[in-house]
């Protein structure tokens, strides 16, 4: 690879070496462009200077923006070449493709079992680890996925977002809107 200007070669360098000298004055997180740093103080000061002109959202990053903007123009320029399914960013067809390849490239550390997502191995990491990260600000309970908090919350306010279109009785949750359905209505699905 060519580099015009010697920055350019040293910041293409820290890629190989690892070195990140630029550090977070907030929380110690290190970078190895100034740029990344730049982009990551706004997740402490809150600034989100790209607005969308659709609807006002804002975001801290420009390229967050472009893919926002394909919400309102339904756009999906990411397609699977092998079913046709269409995506709006990249990472989400990279995803889709390991179903149909079977590609599991995130394997826990501690028993070997692997996933095809980084998040899913992030999550499984707290069955051994105990972290329960999501706290309830009402009674405390905590949890280690934030749709477990969700679920939870529902028991503070009542909320049951889940209505049976047959007879109008409402749940917490969706598996027990289908236990319902199947149960006293003989219904599989909607």
């Amino acid at each position: 690879m060519a580099f015009s200007l010697n920055g350019s070669l040293s910041r293409h360098m820290r890629t190989h070496s690892g070195d990140c000298p630029y550090a977070c004055t907030t929380c110690g997180m290190a970078f190895s462009v100034n740029g990344a740093l730049k982009v990551h103080m706004r997740t402490h000061s809150g600034d989100r200077p790209y607005a969308c002109a659709t609807c006002g959202m804002a975001f801290s990053v420009n390229g967050t923006l472009t893919v926002h903007m394909r919400t309102h123009s339904g756009d999906r320029p990411y397609a699977c070449t092998t079913c046709g399914m269409a995506f709006s960013e990249s990472g989400n067809l990279t995803k889709h493709m390991r179903t149909h390849s079977g590609d599991r490239p995130y394997a826990c550390a501690t028993c070997g079992r692997v996933f095809s997502e980084n998040g899913s191995l992030t999550k499984h990491m707290r069955t051994h680890s105990g972290d329960r990260p999501y706290a309830c600000t009402t009674c405390g309970m905590a949890f280690s996925q934030s749709s477990s908090l969700t679920r939870h919350m529902r028991t503070h306010s009542g909320d049951r977002p889940y209505p049976c279109t047959t007879c109008g009785k409402a749940f917490s949750e969706n598996g027990n809107l289908t236990k319902h359905r199947r149960n006293v209505h003989g219904l599989d699905h909607e």
